[in-house]
Parts: C-alpha cells; sequence; structure tokens
C-alpha cells in the first residue's frame, strides 16, 4: 500500500503523539516507545500461563530442577540492567527452545536442558532471554507491526483491554505470536553481547556462550531432528554469532568465572535417565494421530515403565483407552493423571470428554470448565455445549457452541452444525445471507446463500426499504426447494421498476428457515 506525503507525515504525527521517547535500559538508546512498561507487564502476566499450557504445561515431575533453573535466572535477574518481575519455568516439552515474553516472562524447555552441559551454558541462554525482556525486544517488533499496518488504534485496543479469551482456539494469541517470532539480527546480536556481559557480572564463565553457539552451528550443519523446529527457529545460530561471541569474551578481558558442569549435570540426571521415555512418549503421540493405536500404547508403555510419575503418559494412555473404548481404563489412567499434574489443561479435558460420553454430565462439566480456564480450547467449549445440551440448557450450550465454531478446527467445525440445528430456525439470518441485485429492466434479484454446513428448507426472505431498526418489510419470498451446504440460490422479486440509487435504499434478510431433516 503507498501513502501519499501528507496522510504518510499526519500517520507519524499520530504515533509520536501516542508514543513517548525512552532510553533503552540496556543499549542506552533513545527510542520512540508505543507500548508502555504497564503494558509490557500486563501482556506477559496475561499470557504466560496459557502460553505455557499450550506448550505442553510445566515440567512438575521433578519440582527441585525447575528450582534450580529459577536459581540461576534469579541470579542473572539481579545484575540486569533493567529490573523486571522475571520469572522462570521449565516446560515439559522435547523441543530445544526456550523464550521470552515481555515483563520479563521467560521458559526454558526440558528439550534444551539434556543438551547444555554445564551451569554456565544455562546462564548463557537465560541471560540471552533476558536481554530480550529487559531491552524491549518483543514489545519493539509489535511497535515495528503497528507502525507498518498504520493499526495503532486497534492494537491499543488489543494490548490494553482484551482478556484473551481465544487462546488456544484461534491461534492467533499474542503469546504464541511473540514465542515463535524470529528476532532480527540486531536483536539477537543484542541478547548474545549484553547476555555475555551479565554472565560476567553474575559470576559465570562468558566462554560458555561460545561454547554454545559453536555447538547450535554444528547441530544445525548437521541437522539433528527437532533443532530445527525449536531453538533455531527463533534463534537461527550462524558462524558470524560464534566469532561476535568470541570478541565479547576478549573485550570483556578474558574474565573466566563459574562454569558448573558437575553441579549442573547433577541437576539434570533423572531428566537424562528419563530422556527414552519422552522420546517413546512423542512416538506414541505420532502414533495416535495417524490413528494407529496398538503402537501408540507400546510406546506410552515403555515411556511409563522408565518414568513413572509423568502425568502426560498416563494421560496419553488414557487417551488410547478412550479411543478403543475402555471407558473404565481411560478414566483410571486420566485420574492418575490429574493428581500428578492438576494444573495442566490435557487431561481434565480429556477426563470431561470421557465422563461425558459415560453419562457424568456434572463431573463432565467440571473438568470441562477447569480446562477451559487454564487454556480455553475449541475442545472444551464444543463439549460444554454437549453437556449443556444433554440436560436441556438451550441457551448455554448455544452460547459454548458459539465460541467454539470461532476456531478453524474439527471442534470449531462440528460446535458450527450443533449451533445451526439449536439456533437457525430462531435466528435464521445468522446463518443464511440474502443480497439484492436488480435486473436489466430494473427489478430487485434476491440472492441466497447457505452459510452452514447442513441442508435448509422452508426459506423465507423479506425485502423492503432499510430502516434504523432493520428492513421494513414491503414483501415475503418463498424458495420452493432445499438449499444445501454452500449452495445460492436468486429469486426475481416483483418490487420495480426502479434505478439504482433507488435499489441500494432497499434491503433483504431471511425471516424463516428449517433444517431438511
Amino acid at each position: 500500500m503507498h501513502l501519499s506525503r501528507p496522510f504518510a507525515w499526519a500517520l507519524l504525527s499520530l504515533l509520536l503523539a501516542l508514543g513517548g521517547c525512552a532510553v533503552n535500559p540496556v543499549t542506552g538508546k533513545n527510542e520512540i516507545a508505543f507500548v508502555s512498561e504497564q503494558q509490557e507487564l500486563s501482556i506477559g502476566q496475561k499470557n504466560y500461563g496459557p502460553t505455557r499450557q499450550a506448550q505442553g504445561g510445566d515440567y512438575v515431575v521433578e519440582p527441585e530442577l525447575t528450582r534450580y533453573v529459577q536459581s540461576v535466572g534469579q541470579r542473572l535477574a539481579r545484575v540486569a540492567d533493567r529490573q523486571l518481575p522475571y520469572e522462570f519455568s521449565v516446560l515439559n516439552d522435547s523441543t530445544p527452545n526456550a523464550w521470552a515474553l515481555p515483563g520479563g516472562k521467560i521458559s526454558v524447555n526440558r528439550g534444551l536442558l539434556v543438551e547444555l552441559r554445564s551451569e554456565a551454558e544455562l546462564a548463557a541462554v537465560l541471560a540471552h532471554e533476558i536481554v530480550h525482556a529487559a531491552a524491549r525486544h518483543s514489545a519493539q517488533s509489535m511497535e515495528r507491526g503497528v507502525f507498518l499496518q498504520g493499526a495503532l488504534v486497534a492494537a491499543g485496543v488489543a494490548l490494553g483491554g482484551s482478556d484473551y479469551r481465544d487462546i488456544g482456539m484461534l491461534g492467533a494469541n499474542i503469546g504464541a505470536q511473540l514465542t515463535n517470532q524470529k528476532f532480527g539480527r540486531d536483536d539477537e546480536t543484542e541478547a548474545d553481547l549484553y547476555g555475555m556481559r551479565y554472565m560476567v557480572r553474575a559470576g559465570y564463565d562468558p566462554a560458555a556462550a561460545v561454547g554454545l553457539q559453536e555447538t547450535f552451528v554444528r547441530l544445525l550443519d548437521d541437522k539433528q531432528p527437532g533443532w530445527l523446529d525449536g531453538l533455531f527457529a527463533s534463534h537461527p545460530p550462524s558462524p558470524e554469532r560464534v566469532q561476535a561471541n568470541r570478541r565479547m569474551v576478549a573485550e570483556l578481558g578474558n574474565p573466566g568465572g563459574e562454569v558448573g558442569a558437575e553441579r549442573y549435570q547433577r541437576a539434570i540426571a533423572r531428566l537424562k535417565r528419563s530422556k527414552r521415555a519422552y522420546e517413546a512418549f512423542d512416538e506414541a503421540q505420532k502414533a495416535l494421530a495417524a490413528n494407529d493405536t496398538a503402537t501408540a500404547s507400546r510406546k506410552v508403555e515403555e515411556a511409563i515403565r522408565i518414568e513413572p510419575d509423568e502425568a502426560a503418559f498416563y494421560s496419553l494412555r488414557g487417551e488410547i483407552r478412550a479411543a478403543r473404548k475402555d471407558t473404565r481404563g481411560a478414566r483410571v489412567d486420566l485420574d492418575r493423571a490429574v493428581a500428578l499434574n492438576p494444573d495442566y489443561f490435557r487431561p481434565l479435558l480429556v477426563r470431561g470428554i470421557v465422563r461425558r460420553e459415560s453419562g457424568d454430565g456434572t463431573g463432565a462439566a467440571r473438568d470441562l470448565q477447569r480446562s477451559a480456564e487454564l487454556l480455553p480450547t475449541a475442545e472444551a467449549y464444543y463439549a460444554l455445549g454437549l453437556v449443556s445440551a444433554d440436560s436441556g440448557a438451550r441457551d448455554q450450550a448455544i452460547g459454548y457452541f458459539r465460541k467454539a465454531s470461532e476456531s478453524e478446527s474439527k471442534a470449531g467445525e462440528s460446535a458450527g452444525l450443533q449451533l445451526a440445528r439449536l439456533d437457525l430456525e430462531a435466528n435464521p439470518a445468522r446463518y443464511l445471507s440474502a443480497a439484492l441485485g436488480l435486473t436489466p429492466d430494473g427489478f430487485l434479484v434476491i440472492s441466497v446463500s447457505n452459510d452452514t454446513k447442513l441442508t435448509v428448507r422452508d426459506v423465507e426472505v423479506i425485502v423492503g426499504p432499510r430502516v434504523a431498526s432493520g428492513i421494513r418489510r414491503q414483501a415475503g419470498y418463498r424458495i420452493d426447494r432445499a438449499l444445501r451446504s454452500g449452495q445460492k440460490i436468486q429469486l426475481k422479486t416483483d418490487i420495480g421498476p426502479m434505478d439504482v440509487a433507488t435499489a441500494r435504499r432497499f434491503g433483504a434478510a431471511v425471516s424463516a428457515a428449517r433444517l431438511a431433516q
């Protein structure tokens, strides 16, 4: 889109008026900041929990490992140039990755921890993410998007007023966008170099950051499975970054410092012993997605034998048993999964679905509502709609189905069907659209489209002048045949002749319709 010079200057003036000048606390550079610190904190706080849920949930098998990672993170946070409410978590995900949300909300995946060799390498990862948060890199990314789109007002509403109900449903939440974004070369360089300074301040050997990048480059060259989907996607390594890190170590005077290799290896000993369990679990998930329940069952049994305290393994075995219609066995596994990790959405979601199918509507609603609180998903809302419909709570069911239908997923499509079944006859204009055209001889033509996934019949349309309250009926027309999903039909009226200007004052709306049985 090309902006005229006067409009561009007007837009820039608006942005400057709504934004403010600030000094970056890490680099000391003057910057224009459109996202305030309060907005940064709010974005991080609102998205941190749901984003962790959407990426495997917290790793809870070994709380002492999380406490260890947090202690290293807080040691670095204390020497950062910007004091934020930093938080550190370990995610139950095999992908080697780490990320930071605005406001200092940082996560590192289980899959990355098993690849690191020392506490100093962990410090290099966490210091890098701390700099991303402290130097406002995610906020700057949002600001660049706002400026380029000329959509400051819309972004301001999203940043200031949204409660992010659609996280996990529509795939467009801020948390997912920020954790999957690719930082620019300058941002990555800043995070590397200032992160090494933080390491020195905290007493760690910054040379570990060089060794870490060398490992990443080697893995990238070898195209190791899984790595391209993790840290490399958002933090691409390169020989240039390795050389820049070496120069920074020299600039810092080759200070040395703590490495903590033995201490780190003790901290991740259980995680390394159970690595094969999580590999088997990942293979089981892929097999179940391909409807190969035999392989999925065999792999998840292997995972449980190696690590019997992991809730995710029992949750998956419960899903497999549910797919095989073993409701009793599924309930035993899902109860175990919820007991081991009561604050993860997935086993609650699956148990709620199983409970509903076995006739326990009250228990199903309780599980599904808790699951949706942790991470709103189309699956949870769809299942809640079914539970409500089972109990005769029609209006409540419609509300849940409407939420679920916003998702472009299988559950969202199913919810749309249920919504149409319940609501179409009462509100046909929500599901069938009507528009007007004009014939060459000046008579109005009605075009009716069936926007549902269902076949409808007995469609009636009213036509008349547009008024403040809608359309004042002048005539009504009935379509004498069924309309299939996605079908459009035209009907010539006897209203006319008239010119285009007059026709534009008329409107049409579907006033009645029924589902074809």
